[in-house]
């Protein structure tokens, strides 16, 4: 375990009350809080999945989305996220499309499936083979899928992720 300096557990108190308010309000117990190197807070979230009906809305991608808006930009380089739990696949995902440097989290993957949310069924189908996965899988392999990718490669000027 690494020595927590008195901004992560500042930090980590925000993301934490934030999960505390999304229970209070019958949301999952999950907060986030994204923050600048010079303690800047960009973005916050709470769970919002039963609120909003949306599997996507977790802390974590709430924050991301409250924090690329408030830069204007998809990229949080030089960011720090502090979350009250473990990101899940999605979440983690989402961290590393964003380029996000650092994660703090409170609660573990093992503390979050104790109390029914338990990932470690997409951290499993993740690694599969599209052929061994659960949801059945259909690779559709025509010109028009392509299209797209081709209009992207010959395009001069484009921002690269």
């Amino acid at each position: 375990m690494f020595q927590a300096e008195q901004e992560d557990i500042f930090f980590m108190e925000k993301a934490c009350k934030l999960a505390e308010e999304s229970v209070e309000i019958g949301g999952g117990p999950f907060g986030a809080v994204i923050v600048l190197k010079d303690g800047t807070i960009l973005g916050k979230g709470r769970n919002q999945v039963t609120e909003k009906k949306d599997p996507t809305l977790h802390a974590e991608i709430v924050a991301i989305r409250n924090a690329c808006k408030s830069v204007d930009d998809f990229r949080l380089s030089g960011c720090t996220i502090y979350s009250s739990c473990e990101p899940c696949p999605m979440c983690l995902s989402a961290i590393y499309w964003a380029r996000i440097d650092r994660v703090v989290y409170g609660n573990t993957r093992e503390q979050a499936k104790n109390i029914g949310f338990d990932d470690s069924f997409i951290y499993d189908e993740v690694s599969k083979s599209v052929e061994e996965r659960k949801i059945q899988m259909e690779h559709l392999n025509m010109d028009m899928t392509k299209n797209a990718f081709d209009m992207w490669t010959e395009r001069i000027v484009k921002i690269e992720y």
